[in-house]
């Protein structure tokens, strides 16, 4: 029994922690209860040296002194302060009477306001429950479906997960050894082609069962231009001179600039075109723009100057994300001073959930922490590569079992508990297999973020269920009886969505230049020249007689560039 142990150890501690996992102790403890009991198991059958645990103190004060988890309770609070300001719901109104007049103009506004958020707050709780709470009782008032009105917006809440400045994405970053700006850049160009999946559903939705997904009723329209036009034109206008500057721009700098900054100085430019010809409008009155126009720059410009202020300077390389997040979170405070949002107990309420979740964070890391000590001591990696390693299709077969393991997985644990448990343990495979490990965070991302949606766990879905009507209710504007939204209607309406992120996921596997697209490519040190000479000590170089080989030992047979 004890040899099986013994040759067993890392299965079985594994398993150990399984079996934690179900019996429902809280994830932390379970880590760290099952890597200090195997610990002192191995300890006492041999197998790990007595000093093995003393090792686990720096590790703990490595963490505590780790400057890229500051990033977490920064965003953290910038999205709880947020949440409160009334930029979400300024949002979702200008968004949805924009896209009011066709079909499924409400869907598409809490789209792309969810993308808004997710690049502001990064926190899907607080997209999720702020959408549930002010588009949702719009939805069902002008007659949508209930299904398709809960899914969309569950989903949009989640694009915080892989949209930059993901809080998952810092503790991959974190867990990969990888840089954090890396993987936001690698983030970009696939968290924003997800949100253009879910507009095509929401398109063919609008195409094949339009009772679902009505336009806005004229009445419901409420910024219309004095002669009753809606004010598209002169916004589409602006749009175009926006865009205009921005290529102009582009077309100007120097080839050598990197993609990401340049595409973050053209949408600056761009911005700054809109809101300078809004000012003219709006001060000098000239009635450049429409009413609309107007509006959607004014409301635009705040959350916009956020994502500059946060993810701009991480591109171009101004600040780390550390340093960004202190920002965003002091844009936040000012946004909320200025619209008169910002009291004692909303900066004490958030402050407290701040703490929560990042305690939450740092005692999940301890405990993998301490359960990676042990499991390293008895060559679980070694395991773990044998097992993966040896999967038949070299790295797709490695990368289709890992995300169907991935996947299974996240209908029981959570992303932070996924990117602490599983994660160490793939990388170590995946970097061997020559796979990027940039590139496999964010596929990872990707495919964690299912873990938000999928019944019967999904955590947006309950968020969505704390906020949506559970009786029937008067609506007071158009006083008619709204019937509740079931649990069901919910979970039905979250099942497209899935599909969609898994169609994501397989998008990346077989065009890997998403991810690695947006990265800046580094130019290998070219070596072939370099030539290596050695010379004698400055009291032997006046001797000829005296050859290398006597002052200095046989040289190696051959030397680079030689």
């Amino acid at each position: 029994m004890i040899e099986f142990i013994s040759t067993n150890m890392a299965p079985i501690m594994f398993a150990g922690l399984v079996l934690f996992l179900l019996v429902g102790y809280s994830v932390a403890f379970s880590l760290a209860a099952c890597g200090l009991l195997f610990g002192f198991i191995g300890i006492e059958l041999g197998l790990l040296p007595s000093s093995l645990m003393q090792a686990l103190p720096l590790r703990i004060f490595g963490i505590l002194q780790n400057d890229t988890l500051l990033a977490v309770p920064f965003f953290t609070f910038m999205g709880l302060i947020l949440e409160r300001s009334g930029m979400a719901e300024d949002l979702l109104d200008t968004i949805g009477q924009l896209f009011g007049p066709v079909r499924g103009g409400l869907a598409f506004a809490v789209i792309f306001v969810g993308a808004m958020l997710a690049a502001t707050t990064g926190v899907v709780a607080a997209s999720v429950i702020s959408m549930g709470l002010i588009s949702l009782p719009i939805m069902l008032r002008y007659g949508y479906d209930r299904r398709v009105a809960s899914g969309v917006i569950a989903a949009s809440g989640t694009l915080a997960q892989i949209i930059p400045p993901s809080l998952v994405l810092i503790i991959m970053a974190d867990q990969l050894g990888r840089s954090v700006g890396d993987l936001y850049k690698g983030a970009f160009l696939p968290g924003f082609l997800l949100t253009g999946l879910y507009v095509l559903y929401v398109v063919g939705v609008a195409l094949l069962r339009p009772a679902w997904v009505p336009a806005l009723p004229a009445e419901a329209r409420t910024i219309r231009e004095a002669d009753g036009s809606s004010g598209l034109r002169s916004l589409g206008v602006l749009t175009l001179v926006s865009l205009a500057g921005a290529i102009v721009f582009a077309r100007t700098r120097p080839d050598t600039m990197p993609t990401d900054e340049l595409i973050v100085l053209s949408m600056s430019v761009g911005v700054g075109i809109a809101f300078g010809l809004a000012v003219i409008n709006h001060v000098a009155r000239a009635k450049l723009l429409s009413q609309m126009a107007e509006r959607v720059t004014f409301v635009l410009i705040p959350p916009l100057a956020l994502i500059f202020l946060v993810l701009g300077t991480i591109f171009l390389g101004i600040a780390t994300p550390t340093e960004g997040g202190a920002m965003g979170a002091v844009g936040a405070l000012a946004m909320a001073v200025v619209r008169r949002r910002l009291s004692l107990p909303l900066l004490r309420q958030a402050m407290d959930t701040t703490m929560k979740l990042s305690c939450f964070v740092m005692f999940i890391l301890i405990g993998s922490t301490v359960f990676s000590l042990t499991f390293q001591g008895v060559e679980g990696p070694k395991w773990v590569e044998h097992l993966l390693g040896d999967l038949p299709g070299g790295q797709i077969g490695f990368l289709i079992a890992v995300n169907v393991l991935i996947f299974v997985l996240a209908f029981f644990l959570d992303y932070f508990e996924l990117a602490f448990i599983v994660v160490p343990l793939l990388a170590p495979v995946a970097d061997k297999l020559g796979i990027d490990l940039v590139w496999l965070g964010v596929l990872l991302a990707l495919n964690m973020q299912t873990s938000f949606m999928h019944p019967p766990f999904g955590f947006a879905l309950f968020y969505l269920r704390s906020v949506a009507p559970t009786e029937d209710y008067l609506d007071r504007p158009t006083g008619r009886r709204i019937g509740r939204v079931t649990t069901g209607q919910i979970y039905r309406g979250a099942i497209p969505f899935v599909i969609i992120q898994i169609v994501m996921v397989a998008l990346v596997i077989t065009f890997p230049g998403l991810v690695s697209g947006g990265l800046a490519t580094k130019k290998a040190l070219d070596t072939s020249g370099v030539v290596i000479e050695a010379q004698p000590p400055a009291e032997n170089r006046d001797d000829s007689t005296r050859n290398l080989d006597e002052l200095f030992g046989t040289p190696p047979a051959s030397a680079p560039g030689q």
